[in-house]
């Protein structure tokens, strides 16, 4: 007899749906110019642009350290879970047993325990490459950032070059670190097929709802979107610029 039931592939078909039609909404589609991430992409150049204006970059390279510690940290809670995935798997017998004197609906056998389980694992395991991959790519973007020449040392056009390159780097970057938090987000729906298929279904709607709304109609995109972009234009500088890169305007 098979593990699976057709309720249980109408849920899974339902979750994959939805997972990977929301990237695409978010990511390809037209609305996606409509998004909170896509706002915030132009915001990465934008910082780009402002930083290869300023002399002193302690506050960018403060930003790019935060965002690097938290890829990092999801990318081992993302690792975390895979372990924890494995010490599932192992205590198959016990879990099962325990629900049971519970008459808690977590399986109907440990075949369809593993499958539950092992899909879980696997939604982590992409989440981990996501994150790690991203972690590679806010290290590319602040290397780049960091060979930006300072003004007077390079002409315009080779500035705004690269600190455009860094700011693609760093756009990429932020790509890969949602797509990775959005696995996240989809595993809680996860969770609820171990209650089974219909409170599955259920949680896949609600995180999916939660997400458009974050993405659509969040007072977060309100908020971002009430800004408008500054045009840089470059200062006015007067005297020699010193060994440190500050100008003297008594020189």
């Amino acid at each position: 007899m098979h593990p699976l039931t057709q309720l249980d592939l109408a849920a899974v078909a339902w979750f994959l749906f939805a997972w990977l039609g929301f990237n695409f909404l978010i990511d390809i589609s037209p609305l996606r110019s409509k998004t909170l991430s896509c706002t915030m992409d132009q915001y990465r150049i934008d910082w780009m642009k402002a930083m290869c204006t300023r002399e002193v970059r302690i506050m960018d390279t403060s930003i790019m350290a935060g965002l690097q510690q938290g890829t990092a940290f999801f990318a081992s809670t993302a690792l975390l879970a895979i372990g924890g995935g494995f010490a599932l798997l192992d205590a198959t017998e016990r879990i099962l047993q325990v629900a049971g004197d519970l008459s808690i609906p977590v399986a109907d056998s440990r075949a369809l325990w593993e499958i539950k389980v092992l899909g879980l694992m696997t939604i982590f395991a992409y989440g981990f490459f996501k994150f790690g991959w991203a972690y590679r790519l806010f290290n590319y973007s602040s290397i780049v950032m960091g060979a930006v020449p300072e003004r007077g040392r390079a002409s315009e056009e080779t500035i705004h070059a690269m600190a455009k390159q860094a700011g693609e780097l760093n756009v990429l970057a932020g790509r890969h670190f949602n797509r990775g938090q959005r696995s996240l987000f989809f595993a809680i729906a996860f969770l609820g097929w171990f209650a089974g298929p219909y409170v599955f279904a259920g949680a896949t709607l609600a995180v999916l709802v939660v997400l458009l709304r974050r993405q659509f109609a969040s007072r977060a995109r309100s908020a971002v979107l009430s800004g408008q972009y500054p045009v840089f234009t470059p200062a006015d500088k007067s005297g020699e610029y010193t060994a440190t890169g500050s100008s003297n305007p008594f020189t």
